[in-house]
C-alpha cells in the first residue's frame, strides 16, 4: 500500500471543505439540501445481532438525521457485530451521560436554534483509505456566543434488505468533535470570502469494510448549554 504523507492529507481536507456555491456540484455538501430538525440516535449492543435485524427498529419522522452507533462490549472482537463497533459510540454515550445498552437505545437532540444559524459539511474523494471532510458554521447576528462545540461524523448508509438489516441504517463510522472559541474564529477577510466564522477541516480515515461510494457527512453545532442549534448532512450530486 502507498503511504501519504501528512502534508498530503492536510490537502486532501483543504481542498475539499470549503467549496464556493458556484462550484458546489463538484463536491459532496450539505448545500440546498433541507435543514434537519432533530438528531435521532440509535445505540445497539455489537452483542445484539437481533436488534439489527430487527423490523420494529424505533425509526423517526422524515425530518430528522438518523445515526446508528454500534457499542463495544466485553466480548470484543468475539460479538456478532464487533465488526461495526467503535470507541466514538462509548465516548457519545458519556457525552449524553448514558450507559452502554444491552440491546437498542434511542437518543433524541432537537435542533433548537434560529433557522438563522447555519453549519455546512463537506467531503471529497477517497484517497488511500482517507477522505477530505469539513465542518463550518456561521451563527446568527443576534447570538454572540463565544463558544459552541461542534460534532462531524462519517456515516455509512446501509440499505434496507442488505448487509442483514431490514430497516435502512446510517451507520457511524468515525467522529471528530472539537470546541470553537472565539479565538478561533476565521479572520474578517476569510469570513467575507467563505461566508463563515468557524470552520474545521480533518482528513478522517475510512474504516476497513467500509464502503466509500456509500459515506457521507453529518454535523452539528452545540451552545455552551448543550443545545442543537443547528444541524446538516451531505448529499453527493
Amino acid at each position: 500500500m502507498v503511504r501519504i504523507q501528512p502534508l498530503a492529507l492536510a490537502a486532501v481536507a483543504l481542498a475539499t471543505c470549503y467549496v464556493p456555491p458556484v462550484a458546489a456540484q463538484a463536491s459532496c455538501s450539505s448545500d440546498g439540501v433541507p435543514r434537519p430538525t432533530a438528531v435521532f440516535e440509535r445505540f445497539i449492543s455489537a452483542d445484539c445481532e437481533a436488534c439489527w435485524a430487527d423490523p420494529a427498529t424505533p425509526a423517526p419522522g422524515p425530518s430528522a438525521v438518523v445515526l446508528d452507533w454500534i457499542v463495544p462490549t466485553a466480548l470484543g472482537d468475539e460479538a456478532p457485530l464487533a465488526a461495526a463497533a467503535t470507541n466514538d459510540a462509548q465516548l457519545r454515550l458519556q457525552a449524553l451521560g448514558r450507559d452502554a445498552p444491552g440491546t437498542t437505545d434511542v437518543a433524541v437532540l432537537a435542533v433548537e436554534g434560529t433557522p438563522a444559524h447555519r453549519v455546512r459539511v463537506a467531503h471529497g474523494l477517497p484517497l488511500n483509505d482517507y477522505l477530505g471532510t469539513g465542518i463550518a458554521f456561521r451563527p446568527h447576528r443576534a447570538s454572540p456566543a463565544d463558544t459552541w462545540q461542534y460534532h462531524l461524523l462519517l456515516v455509512e448508509s446501509v440499505p434496507a434488505g442488505t448487509e442483514g438489516t431490514p430497516v435502512e441504517r446510517n451507520l457511524v463510522r468515525n467522529m471528530l468533535q472539537g470546541t470553537w472559541e472565539k479565538r478561533h474564529q476565521l479572520s474578517k477577510e476569510e469570513q467575507t470570502r467563505t461566508r463563515f466564522a468557524w470552520m474545521e477541516n480533518r482528513p478522517m480515515r475510512i474504516p476497513e469494510g467500509a464502503k466509500a461510494e456509500q459515506l457521507h457527512m453529518v454535523g452539528w453545532v452545540q451552545n455552551a448549554q448543550g443545545e442543537v442549534v443547528a444541524a446538516a448532512q451531505s448529499v453527493c450530486r
